[in-house]
């Protein structure tokens, strides 16, 4: 080999346009490999409607009739379970209640805590509900039929969240 041919080799900037094309083409392979593998992260736990490819719509009735009711609540924790006090609005206080715990990424994590009514017109989870945070949760909260629904999350460095209907303003 000629010394000619071993500097061209070892010229720098050879490998710069041919490695980093390369780089980037294996990388965006592998990029499409695991948003074809991974599941839907865009999920929704409510009736949707597809209107078309990208509008999309929900009943909002739950919240609507939230709104009306006036209603607002504090989720907490307490002793390892969850509690929910009322802050606003005509609550039925004797009437059990239904918290949806969502997941941020994992939809198997998900939890559906009924809520006893406590002494002072408060609610329980029978249940514990998470030993040591480790991340955010997004909560639903409604009566057992789901006439109405409150929402709300709770960051993981956060030990009580409000929750309130989706729908505001006046």
């Amino acid at each position: 080999m000629s010394e000619e041919q071993q500097k061209k080799r070892r010229e720098p900037m050879l490998l710069l346009v041919i490695g980093l094309p390369l780089v980037v083409v294996i990388a965006s392979f592998i990029t499409l490999y695991l948003a074809i593998t991974s599941g839907d992260v865009a999920e929704s736990r409510d009736e949707v409607q597809r209107l078309g490819r990208v509008l999309q719509e929900t009943d909002l009735g739950p919240d609507e009739q939230a709104k009306a009711l006036g209603l607002t609540a504090l989720v907490r924790e307490r002793d390892g379970r969850v509690e929910v006090v009322p802050m606003a609005g005509r609550w039925q206080r004797q009437n059990p209640l239904k918290l949806l715990a969502e997941h941020p990424i994992d939809s198997n994590k998900d939890r559906t805590l009924e809520m006893s009514p406590q002494p002072g017109g408060t609610w329980l989870s029978s249940s514990a509900f998470e030993n040591e945070r480790q991340n955010d949760w997004k909560f639903s909260l409604s009566d057992t039929e789901g006439s109405w629904r409150l929402r709300g999350r709770m960051p993981k460095d956060q030990l009580s969240a409000v929750l309130t209907p989706a729908i505001g303003g006046e």
